[in-house]
């Protein structure tokens, strides 16, 4: 189970994020949209598993951040200035992507 972070914020348009154990990350905008885990993003799987809409390639080069909220105790949901606003950021997905972001 991953701990929550104990502390987040917006540096600029940067999602700062401060773990536990003294790690942080810096999440840009546009990684954050582009691993939105929605289903508008990702597509959603039907029984069979095939998998219809989503939208994982579009640029997001231009897409910053309007704000954050938190979502229970487990996890963020980002407005996005596209609009973009029905992911919900688990404190177990962001240490994921954000370890992507460290070239793992």
């Amino acid at each position: 189970m991953q701990l929550s972070p104990t502390k987040i914020e917006l540096v600029g348009n940067t999602l700062a994020l401060l773990w536990p154990d003294g790690s942080e990350h810096y999440l840009e905008p546009s990684f954050l949209r582009q691993h939105s885990p929605s289903a508008e993003q990702t597509g959603e799987a039907d029984l069979f598993g095939v998998v219809s809409g989503g939208n994982p390639n579009g640029d997001y080069s231009e897409v910053g951040i309007n704000g954050f909220g938190y979502v229970g105790n487990y996890a963020i949901r980002i407005q996005f200035s596209d609009g973009h606003s029905t992911g919900i950021f688990s404190w177990e997905y962001l240490a994921e992507i954000a370890g992507k972001t460290d070239g793992d």
